[in-house]
């Protein structure tokens, strides 16, 4: 914490600038006076006559998401929540992403609300082994989408390590979301499995636009989740700390709670 002891004004914000955040890549530029600032004030706090402005630019995927963690950190937010939340700063109108395990279709809806605008150049390719799964998810995009959004939705029965067979090679790629797990309310012997996704993984990488985002839901607490958790980790250590950030939320009293993992290319 920076003490104001009698320092010259030159000084305090020369040290206001050694002290911002690097790591977020904070910019704060000096004040511009428009008149020279007056001295300090004997009881020494600092007397600017002059106002001024600050600009933040933030570059991190995840700004402005401080709530919405705190959230979950207290237990509050659940893991898909957060996932929604970071989506939203990566992804913009008009972008293709995936959903890799569609499941129900709530990963689905929620990337359809957030790529779909007036030009209707938006697209979501929705993944899935199971029918079951695909016909739940499209009951619920007639529940909560117009038709003419609904239309920018291509629902696809086939493993996600597949997923370049299906999406044109001229649509680059902004989000490559995962719930890895079974189908909620579905077969739970029927799971993701470790070797196919881990080249579901190898896709994503290949076709994510610079400034992209993985994003993974893992569920552990059913056989073979925790070696899946493992391949997803072993998968995200070896990608070049210069062209991936990569980060885990995983809570340690709760063995069996979803991990969130986020790759997101520089």
């Amino acid at each position: 914490m920076l003490g104001l002891r009698c320092i010259s004004q030159s000084n305090y914000f020369t040290k206001m600038l050694l002290t911002t955040n690097y790591m977020n890549n904070i910019i704060i530029p000096l004040p511009t006076f428009s008149s020279s600032p007056k001295s300090i004030h004997p009881n020494r706090k600092l007397s600017i006559s002059a106002t001024h402005t600050a600009t933040f630019s933030i570059e991190s995927p995840i700004s402005g998401l401080d709530d919405d963690l705190v959230g979950y950190v207290l237990g509050k937010k659940k893991a898909t929540e957060v996932a929604h939340l970071v989506w939203k700063n990566v992804v913009k109108k008009g972008d293709t992403v995936i959903d890799a395990t569609c499941g129900n279709g709530y990963d689905t809806v929620a990337m359809l609300k957030m790529v779909a605008d007036e030009s209707f150049q938006g697209r979501v390719y929705s993944l899935d082994i199971q029918r079951d799964a695909l016909e739940s998810a499209s009951l619920l995009l007639d529940e909560n989408v117009t038709p003419e959004e609904k239309q920018l939705v291509n629902l696809v029965s086939i493993c996600h390590s597949r997923m370049e067979e299906i999406v044109p090679k001229d649509s680059p790629i902004r989000l490559v979301a995962f719930n890895l797990g079974y189908l909620p309310g579905g077969d739970k012997a029927m799971t993701t499995l470790s070797e196919t996704t881990v080249l579901a993984l190898e896709a994503a990488k290949r076709i994510l636009l610079p400034g992209g985002l993985i994003s993974l839901v893992v569920y552990v607490g059913h056989l073979g989740g925790r070696e899946e958790l493992e391949s997803v980790e072993n998968f995200a250590s070896e990608l070049p700390v210069d062209e991936w950030i990569c980060s885990k939320f995983q809570m340690l009293n709760r063995p069996v709670a979803p991990v969130l993992v986020f790759l997101f290319k520089r």
